[in-house]
């Protein structure tokens, strides 16, 4: 029995592979990042949430986010560890997951646009080269916590059309000081800037919100993949709630920007199931 997990700072996906290596059981918690949380939090996360039966468990497969960090990736094997006992723990970075689970063993420019955002060359192997996102208080251009930021903004400083703003109290009647408190005073104030982009779904339509979400992909592309040599020579493939959830939009830019358009998925499990599949299936 293995486990691959995909954990962003919203969701975790946990899916349990038989002795046949096919997908017998899955569950989701909530997204864990240990730059936001310590390990007893991550813990008291599984403790409450994990449901999957792990009898005759031989192997974690983790991808997450906040792993960059040595220090970080420690205090998640610390927690890991301490809910799972001593069955060998595998932590990678969420954005490898992403491109194991895009490209497979094939070169290409991978991409995460969800509650955050990042982006890498993968070698078919490895990370060859990654631009840093710099996180959602400084980048993270095209993520939710970038639209979500973008849209309060332009809603506080009345630079939509009066019904457009009106169509946002309506569905959300908070105030600033609201906006303030939850985004300087709560936990995960990236969850929370990113839970406004259902707005922009719902009104995906209107061509002020349209203009906004490509504003923002563009935005994307020059500050994390013009950088890369390769970018024009390769597929730009994407992950993700964002990329997935806007992907008419996320084509147009990166057609008109002028790269070519590869996969785009809302989430990278079925790709990283398959990956490990066939690895396993090697050995």
């Amino acid at each position: 029995m293995q486990i691959i997990a995909d954990s962003g700072s919203t969701k975790t996906l946990w899916y349990l592979l038989d002795e046949n290596h096919q997908p017998s059981s899955h569950c989701e918690t909530s997204g864990i990042n240990p730059y936001f949380q310590q390990s007893s939090e991550i813990v008291k996360t599984l403790e409450n949430e994990f449901v999957l039966s792990c009898q005759n468990l031989k192997g974690l497969y983790y991808y997450g986010s906040g792993v960059s960090n040595e220090q970080k990736r420690n205090e998640l094997y610390e927690a890991l560890g301490n809910y799972f006992g001593s069955v060998p723990i595998h932590i990678e970075s969420d954005l490898l997951g992403a491109a194991r689970s895009l490209c497979g063993t094939e070169k290409g420019i991978a991409s995460i646009l969800g509650t955050g955002a990042n982006s890498c060359f993968y070698d078919g192997e490895m990370i060859a080269e990654n631009i840093s996102s710099l996180g959602y208080a400084l980048g993270d251009e095209g993520s939710g916590a970038h639209l979500g930021k973008v849209l309060i903004g332009k809603i506080f400083r009345k630079q939509f059309p009066h019904y457009l703003i009106k169509l946002f109290f309506d569905a959300y009647p908070v105030s600033l000081g609201d906006v303030l408190n939850n985004v300087y005073r709560e936990p995960y104030p990236n969850r929370y800037l990113a839970g406004f982009t259902r707005f922009l779904s719902n009104h995906i339509q209107d061509t002020h919100i349209q203009k906004m979400v490509k504003d923002a992909f563009e935005l994307f592309l020059i500050n994390n993949i013009y950088p890369y040599s390769h970018a024009k020579q390769l597929p730009l493939h994407f992950t993700g709630s964002i990329a997935w959830h806007f992907k008419d939009q996320l084509r147009q830019v990166i057609i008109e920007q002028g790269f070519m358009v590869g996969n785009i998925t809302q989430d990278p499990m079925e790709g990283l199931l398959l990956y490990h599949q066939r690895s396993f299936d090697k050995q």
